[in-house]
């Protein structure tokens, strides 16, 4: 009978862990699948754990990377991921930023193909949070993309990190990302990104577009407001397609509050250059962090790959690059783009077929 009574207690205990255990793991996927917050960036998806078969294989690293995914270059987003994810032994959890109505599409792609171990948190971008902020022509309405402003918002996006790294989803990563999280940032830097002076990109015009590696090229110098911040003209532009974020400096220098300034600004008093037309989030970067930033390795930032369909660099330089970044017009999703090949190597097909279709309409779209 103490025997019997002993099995009794221990089953009592054992069942009153587990019911303990059940409501704290109720509490955090409730925490991480409906916290919002003001910005209107809410989680949707969250895979807190790397399989077991795969964590005894890659260190315990965890790096924060930071990519915007549009349906209409979804496809673009899931071939950077995949480049990145198969080139690093590192655990890479992806926060992928995202519109409501990209969701279902986005979470069936990643979790039907060869991409289902990628760690990952899908987060849904309110456009509202640009009202006021981004002059829309109503004749051009369906230009604003608000995903490229999802970079402003980077300690929303990643809260618990104190680093993270941005990329653009037209990049394809051939080498440890680990490589970059780790580029030193000096004190009081709240990011690092690629200048455009840099010995890979000295000196780019895009035809039509003038000087896109100097300051005059995206600010307009006849603007008082722009004169009296003293930026030299032809300081070297960055680019903000791919960087590293230190998060605890950004929150501290309230980063995202000066970039909304210059984006309310820029609606009453058009600051930026016509010159490079189009080009709305490169300006508030180049103000807030003129001569405040760290410099990444240019081989982190291989661009201008999409300039124009020409092979503007050697095969053997293509293939040492870190990083390949197709920012133009010409997409490797077109096929018309240089170095499309490199590309399709990372792309990983759409189980919908969807993209497809917007593939085949990119490329008749080019071919006009």
């Amino acid at each position: 009978s103490v025997n019997i009574s002993i099995l009794i207690v221990a089953v009592i205990i054992f069942l009153l862990v587990l019911h303990h255990n059940f409501l704290g793991l109720s509490d955090f996927l409730r925490q991480e699948l409906s916290d919002s917050n003001p910005l209107g960036l809410q989680p949707i998806d969250f895979i807190p754990a790397v399989p077991q078969r795969l964590a005894d294989e890659r260190n315990d690293k965890e790096i924060s990377v930071v990519i915007a995914a549009s349906d209409e270059r979804l496809g673009g987003a899931i071939a950077a991921m995949n480049s990145i994810y198969r080139h690093t032994r590192s655990n890479v959890v992806f926060h992928i930023v995202t519109l409501n109505d990209t969701v279902d599409h986005l979470r069936l792609w990643l979790s039907s193909t060869a991409l289902k171990n990628l760690r990952y948190r899908i987060l849904d971008f309110d456009p509202h949070v640009l009202e006021g902020k981004v002059q829309v022509d109503p004749q051009k309405a369906d230009t604003l993309k608000p995903l490229t402003f999802a970079r402003f918002y980077l300690p929303d996006l990643v809260p618990h990190a104190e680093k993270a790294i941005y990329v653009d989803d037209d990049v394809i990563v051939q080498d440890d990302i680990l490589e970059l999280y780790n580029t030193p940032l000096k004190p009081g830097h709240a990011a690092a990104f690629s200048d455009d002076c840099d010995s890979t990109t000295n000196k780019v015009a895009v035809r039509g577009a003038g000087n896109q590696y100097n300051y005059i090229g995206f600010l307009d110098y006849k603007k008082e407001t722009i004169r009296k911040l003293a930026m030299k003209a032809n300081t070297c532009s960055f680019n903000p397609g791919v960087f590293v974020a230190n998060l605890t400096e950004w929150k501290l220098q309230n980063i995202t509050k000066q970039l909304e300034k210059w984006m309310a600004l820029n609606v009453v008093e058009e600051l930026y250059s016509r010159t490079l037309a189009g080009s709305i989030t490169t300006p508030p970067l180049l103000i807030v962090f003129y001569k405040q930033h760290s410099s990444i390795d240019p081989m982190w930032n291989v661009r201008h790959l999409g300039s124009s369909a020409g092979k503007r660099y050697s095969p053997q330089f293509v293939k040492a690059a870190k990083l390949l970044h197709w920012n133009g017009h010409f997409k490797p999703w077109g096929r018309t783009a240089s170095y499309a090949e490199v590309w399709e190597k990372w792309y990983v097909p759409d189980p919908t077929g969807k993209f497809s279709l917007i593939r085949r309409h990119s490329e008749a779209y080019e071919a006009k």
